[in-house]
């Protein structure tokens, strides 16, 4: 549903870009905080199958009411093919996503948790199987996802008017999460269910903040100290619980440094998908999208977790090494550093062939000579001499306090002196077409088109209107000898028509552009040949991306590496060391590092303000080196436990007084048995 959340808000709600964003992240950042809330209903009162059950049913609901805000015939009365009342689109679609927010967040610690709770005493290898089969599982989903919903969405559906199928997309989506609700539940009988100790979470708190009043009310030296600050709450909680707490507060301090691997993963949505928008995407016969790229990471996924699983960690063992939990964990930081390294290489050699681009007070200038006749462009420092139909050889840079005069002449005509104000840190296109005749054009363009586009412009040299249409979008009344603005093109030959009243009717007006690669901006000068048909000379404005996009590979195969010893043993680790009455709040804290390594991302891009990009990449992959090493420290530090062995010996010391209140001889007969 993601995979088109973007496009729904934009195409269909039509917000701008920004505001989409902004929806968008605090969606996501609600799937990873509301988690809290699921394991909280789970441990404490319903247990984790009543909440998938219960929670799911929620989810569903909220699929069903966003396809439901995604039809136009909702409120289309006049049968336009748009919306009457977008309001009611809006209010729907926001409902759907706070349901879906609530389910998918609140099912999310659940049902790794629930997967961990089948498996018995001296059956970790098999649950450690179950967590990479179930991490595995995810990303197929991911990856079938990114190829079927766009899919859907490009299907055209309508009662009244045909438009592009997000009801559709939607739809699917909530069809298959019934389903697989309703075969959840057909499980029924054969599940392991842990039923749920009351309000857990309510002791907890109420343990910890009686531990610390205590231990600041015998601050004194007078009092003896005590092995662990929780101790304190001896005096009013029993040892069970406070051994329980132990157990949680040992591994919520071991998730401390965590969200930084996650601020470094999360980057494969934005800053990589944005490198990938200044590569080429031409991988043999093959092309690929920016935003394809980030299948790579699923499709890695897919092929990583069964080789580690079965290959490599059987084979470390059968080596002699001890490849504990926390050390995997410590290598996928590692893995996910050095990731962000052969970044920053790629990114420093697609530096070296970026355009410049005007800075501050610089302007930027190109003649463009669309008349017939040779003209010499004096320029501050330099004559350029220009041929019919040709361009000076790229932009040239001035500063704009020092650009005092540029003027046009021809052999046999007097000097034309440029009056025009160039505007600061923009380029321009100078146009002329005779000795006093010209035209700036601020080109509007001070980067490469975005997702990889191609930026198409048109000039025209007739002395009527021309309108054209390309794709789709209309290049409407270009007037004489003047530029359009600039619009944006995927890859490929895309066909043109040229429309105007001097065009006589027997020419030729379609006409095809030459095949566009990734990231380029071209200028489509309309000439009018002899016999008053158009003929079309190109010039390019932006170069093509050159670095391939195939260059990302080895730093998704990093990065992917890391995932998988990272995410998939701090899941079974998080299950492993909870106590089991705190089983899904575990899972849930391992959740809310994700949220807060998204934080990282906006705090540290946001303060940052890096004039290089490369520059960007070193300092994360410096941050989580430094954070891994800080890890590693600790985990050497951690001792692991068995939580159902700790909680087996406090049931046994309970029967044990129990045994004792129903018989006053059992301690007598154990201390002369003892005696003896």
């Amino acid at each position: 549903m993601r995979a088109l959340l973007i496009l729904y808000f934009t195409n269909f709600i039509r917000w701008d870009d920004n505001l989409s964003t902004a929806i968008y992240h605090t969606f996501v950042a609600l799937c990873y905080l509301t988690p809290i809330l699921g394991a909280l209903i789970a441990d404490s009162w319903l247990g984790k199958f009543k909440t998938i059950m219960s929670l799911s049913i929620v989810y569903t609901i909220g699929q069903v009411v966003l396809s439901v805000s995604s039809i136009t015939d909702l409120t289309d009365h006049n049968h336009d093919g748009t919306p009457d009342s977008l309001p009611v689109h809006v209010a729907l679609s926001m409902i759907g996503l706070a349901l879906i927010a609530l389910g998918t967040g609140g099912i999310k610690p659940c049902v790794s948790a629930f997967g961990g709770d089948q498996f018995e005493e001296g059956q970790e290898k098999q649950r450690n199987r179950f967590f990479s089969i179930f991490y595995l599982a995810i990303n197929a989903g991911s990856l079938l996802s990114t190829i079927i919903t766009p899919m859907l969405r490009v299907q055209e559906c309508g009662i009244h008017s045909k438009q592009a199928c997000y009801p559709l997309a939607f739809g699917v989506p909530a069809a298959l999460m019934a389903v697989s609700l309703m075969v959840f539940i057909l499980g029924s009988g054969m599940y392991k269910k842990v039923q749920p100790q009351g309000n857990i979470m309510g002791k907890v708190v109420k343990c910890i903040g009686f531990a610390i009043k205590n231990r600041f009310r015998h601050r004194s030296k007078t009092f003896p100290k005590r092995e662990h600050w929780l101790d304190w709450a001896k005096e009013k909680y029993d040892k069970r619980l406070i051994s329980q707490i132990k157990m949680v507060t040992r591994v919520m301090f071991l998730y401390i440094p965590l969200p930084m691997f996650w601020a470094l993963f999360d980057q494969q949505g934005s800053r990589w998908t944005l490198q990938a928008t200044t590569m080429s995407g031409r991988i043999g016969t093959m092309e690929i999208q920016p935003d394809q790229m980030q299948t790579v990471n699923a499709i890695l996924i897919v092929i990583m977790v069964p080789i580690f699983d079965a290959v490599l960690y059987p084979l470390i063992a059968k080596c002699g090494f001890n490849f504990t939990s926390l050390k995997k964990m410590t290598v996928g930081m590692f893995l996910a550093s050095m990731a962000f390294v052969v970044a920053a290489i790629v990114q420093v050699e697609i530096d070296k062939t970026l355009p410049v681009f005007p800075n501050g007070n610089e302007v930027q200038i190109k003649v463009l000579n669309i008349g017939n006749n040779n003209m010499n462009i004096s320029l501050p420092g330099e004559i350029v001499p220009l041929e019919p139909m040709s361009q000076t050889n790229g932009f040239l840079t001035f500063d704009g306090n020092k650009l005092t005069s540029i003027n046009i002449s021809s052999p046999g005509s007097p000097v034309t002196a440029v009056t025009d104000n160039f505007e600061q840190g923009q380029r321009h296109t100078l146009l002329v077409w005779a000795p006093s005749h010209y035209q700036v054009v601020n080109d509007g363009l001070n980067q490469k088109p975005e997702k990889g586009e191609n930026g198409i412009r048109f000039v025209n040299t007739y002395n009527e209107l021309i309108t054209i249409t390309m794709s789709g979008k209309v290049f409407a009344n270009i007037s004489s000898y003047n530029a359009s603005k600039y619009q944006f093109f995927p890859s490929g030959t895309k066909g043109y028509t040229i429309n105007s009243t001097e065009i006589p009717p027997q020419c030729q007006t379609n006409f095809n552009t030459p095949y566009l690669e990734f990231g380029s901006a071209y200028t489509y000068v309309i000439q009018k040949k002899n016999d008053g048909c158009p003929e079309v000379k190109t010039f390019e404005d932006i170069a093509a991306n050159t670095v391939n996009m195939a260059l990302q590979i080895p730093q998704y195969f990093l990065l992917t590496c890391g995932e998988v010893v990272f995410s998939v043993t701090g899941l079974e680790f998080s299950y492993s060391q909870a106590p089991s009455n705190m089983k899904s709040v575990l899972q849930a804290g391992w959740l809310l590092t994700v949220a807060v390594g998204n934080i990282i991302v906006l705090i540290v891009a946001g303060a940052g303000q890096f004039s290089k990009q490369w520059a960007e990449y070193v300092l994360f992959a410096a941050l989580l080196l430094v954070v891994c090493v800080i890890f590693a420290i600790m985990a050497r530090f951690y001792t692991y436990i068995n939580p159902a062995e700790i909680e087996a010996q406090f049931d046994e010391d309970e029967k044990k007084k129990s045994l004792e209140k129903s018989n006053p001889y059992f301690m007598s007969e154990a201390n002369s048995q003892t005696q003896m």
